[in-house]
């Protein structure tokens, strides 16, 4: 092989690690929330397996699963969208658990936060209004939160 030939074999096999390591670490992203401080402190999160924020101005699918009441843990589907200005990032969850909220039964929320942080926050303080209601903020997404028990509550 001549060497143009082994140089852009090289450059392309190295482009082609790289779209499968961005493609891998997309795949692998997460995103939880807290309300009322979070799972384990009195509160409920919300995590999004493989959720990442969409682009400013659009909306993604959100599905996963809410932890809350120390061992109860809920289906979960809905739909984030970021605003325009990428300031507010809106999530509307649909979760749903027999044994907890009854058969048949849907607990919604619909979550506003800045994910950047409350300063200059247009909506303030982060909420979430519904079900689980309280204040809500991004959480990281510990093993601990990430971990989903073949049986629960």
């Amino acid at each position: 092989m001549n060497h143009h030939k082994k140089l852009t074999t090289t450059v392309l096999s190295s482009a082609l690690a790289a779209l499968i390591t961005v493609a891998a670490q997309a795949a692998e992203s997460n995103y939880c929330i807290a309300v009322d401080g979070g799972f384990g402190k009195g509160g409920t999160t919300f995590i999004g397996k493989g959720f990442s924020l969409p682009a400013e101005g659009n909306c993604v699918p959100w599905s996963g699963f809410t932890k809350t009441a120390g061992s109860v843990i809920l289906t979960s589907t809905g739909t984030g969208c970021l605003s325009s200005d990428g300031k507010v990032l809106t999530v509307s969850i649909s979760s749903s658990d027999p044994a907890y909220l009854g058969p048949g039964q849907i607990g919604s929320d619909y979550i506003s936060l800045c994910p950047k942080g409350n300063s200059g926050c247009p909506v303030g303080t982060g909420s979430d209004q519904g079900e689980f209601a309280g204040t809500a903020a991004p959480e990281t997404c510990s093993t601990t939160l990430l971990k989903l028990p073949s049986t629960h509550d």
